[in-house]
């Protein structure tokens, strides 16, 4: 059949797999995959642009929802080629180079996410349980040097990373279970014993997004802490509703990203769709949902972005209205 042509592969490339079991389906099932994509990418160029052309967005939480808009448009970027290929071309060789240049940027780029998320967690401890000390403490300098310190956290990963993978070699040939290069997918293809090398990339991963969970779940409980003992109940649904967006942004990146990770290396017999699904769902799902729970939670972000839209990328002259707050 035609639709197998390009699944041949030589000893020194990967076969990537979209959906097992539905490549009749592919060209259905790009339907709303693509529109998915379409989603993310116009979202968060969206609300990047509108954070940067509005002078009543730069604010401390909004640069944050900007470096998370950036890092979502270059998770998405980073697997879009390979996805639209499979399913569209069933174009599923790669070469390891290739792959694992992919690996290498798909992880970053979740592993600086996760940074993402803990600056703005330190964002929303210092509004609720400091506000008199937020101006002083996140000025542009400060969020400058915490936007320095988590690239910089990937540079190093990346530096360490890469010739680590590079010194690896594999078995050709072999069929991957994602339409992108994962690391427990692709690890367990190597010539050395691949749980020693999954289990050091649970490790790793456990210590960089581990840490920060823990750091964002702490934050979050002295949050509580002071919201709770303010008797007001207005000033608490207050204080509480200005982390609704953060907390969702925080479910939909990390329990995909830990259901996929156990799945892979703990739950062998689970079925190859099953975890396509988790892969596409843990890597679509955040870049997807964060800007539109963010412009429907965010009254001075859904404002910006209709007075935008209304005057066709103009800056109108009711851009004096929008004030910083949350609904």
């Amino acid at each position: 059949m035609v639709i197998f042509n390009n699944t041949t592969s030589s000893s020194s490339n990967f076969l990537l797999t979209a959906f097992p079991g539905l490549e009749l389906a592919h060209v259905w099932i790009s339907i709303p995959v693509c529109c998915l994509y379409a989603i993310a990418l116009l979202g968060n160029s969206m609300i990047l642009f509108v954070i940067i052309v509005e002078q009543s967005l730069h604010k401390p939480m909004y640069y944050f929802l900007s470096m998370l808009s950036a890092v979502d448009l270059c998770l998405t970027i980073s697997t879009l080629p390979t996805v639209l290929g499979v399913l569209w071309f069933h174009a599923r060789e790669i070469s390891f180079k290739a792959c694992l240049i992919q690996m290498t940027f798909v992880h970053a780029f979740s592993f600086l996410e996760s940074s993402v998320l803990v600056a703005m967690a330190f964002d929303r401890f210092i509004a609720i349980c400091n506000p008199l000390k937020y101006a002083t403490v996140l000025t542009d300098t400060m969020i400058m040097v915490i936007g320095l310190v988590t690239g910089l956290r990937q540079v190093i990963f990346i530096l360490f990373m890469a010739p680590a993978f590079n010194s690896i070699s594999f078995h050709g040939g072999q069929e991957l279970s994602h339409p992108f290069c994962y690391h427990p997918d692709v690890i367990k293809y190597s010539h050395s014993n691949p749980w020693i090398s999954s289990f050091l990339g649970m490790f790793l991963q456990l210590y960089l997004t581990g840490t920060d969970l823990l750091f964002i779940l702490f934050s979050y409980v002295l949050i509580l802490r002071t919201t709770l003992s303010n008797v007001a109940p207005k000033k608490q649904q207050k204080a509480l509703s200005t982390c609704v967006c953060h907390l969702c942004a925080v479910t939909i990146f990390y329990v995909p990203m830990i259901s996929l990770s156990i799945t892979h290396r703990l739950l062998n017999s689970t079925s190859r769709v099953v975890c396509s699904i988790l892969a596409n769902v843990y890597l679509l799902l955040p870049p997807v949902l964060n800007p539109i729970i963010y412009s429907l939670k965010t009254k001075t972000i859904r404002q910006a972005m209709l007075q935008l839209l209304q005057s066709k990328g103009s800056r109108g002259p009711n851009a004096r209205g929008l004030r910083g707050g949350w609904d």
